[in-house]
């Protein structure tokens, strides 16, 4: 059996319609494929190893990705569903991690821990290099920055009290337009008062509605993100 089938890391944000369509518009077939790969790249990836992957009963390791990107003359970012990981945004890029830790300014092998452990530990200018190296939009730099869990707990105090005490402290850690910020608040608050006013039902109905209100806290970021996006239009 190839060793595509086992390899680590493996890539789950790999899309297999996407290397299946591109592959069809050039024409191409999976025997095309193998070997433009074997011929550029080195690697044996046999046709039905191509095929496999297509299907989803495969992912290809991020060698296999970057050939397969040449062999299908595209970026590796348009094999692969939204990223949501460091590792995943890097390969989206078509680097390497030494070339990454080397534009921001960080030890390769540290940065190698930080995409192993899903932890980022460099400091502010570092993550400012990140941004522009990796073509970070703001959403998912606060993502694989671990900005999240402040932005979360600030979300969480707006929306419990007065939201508006919050937009200082929140725009200095999300560079939104004050107006697109305050939409957002705004609303965010709104939605979860109207959930909390739900609780003081009796029976069944508050039950359900302090389940609601939970939830929503617990995807708060992500309501904030898109009612960022409404705002900003």
């Amino acid at each position: 059996m190839h060793p595509s089938y086992t390899a680590e890391p493996r890539n789950p944000s790999f899309d297999p319609n996407a290397a299946r369509q591109l592959r069809e518009a050039l024409g191409m077939t999976h025997a095309h494929v193998s070997y433009g790969i074997h011929a550029a790249y080195g690697l044996q990836v046999p046709p039905a190893v191509v095929a496999a992957w297509e299907l989803g009963e495969a992912f290809p390791n991020e060698t296999e990705l970057m050939a397969l990107a040449g062999a299908l003359w595209c970026s590796p970012g348009d094999l692969l569903g939204a990223p949501s990981t460091l590792r995943e945004h890097r390969v989206a890029q078509g680097l390497a991690p030494i070339d990454v830790a080397m534009r921001i300014g960080m030890d390769a092998q540290e940065y190698e821990r930080m995409e192993q452990s899903g932890k980022w530990t460099g400091n502010d200018n570092q993550a400012g290099k990140l941004a522009e190296v990796l073509n970070l939009p703001l959403r998912p730099f606060f993502q694989v920055t671990g900005r999240d869990k402040r932005l979360a707990e600030l979300l969480q105090s707006a929306v419990d009290t007065r939201w508006q005490a919050y937009v200082k402290k929140i725009g200095k850690l999300v560079p939104l337009p004050k107006p697109q910020l305050e939409a957002a608040l705004k609303s965010l608050h709104s939605d979860y008062q109207s959930r909390i006013a739900a609780t003081l039902s009796r029976g069944a109905v508050a039950d359900n509605a302090a389940a609601d209100a939970r939830e929503f806290l617990e995807h708060i970021v992500d309501h904030f993100w898109e009612r960022a996006e409404r705002a900003g239009g």
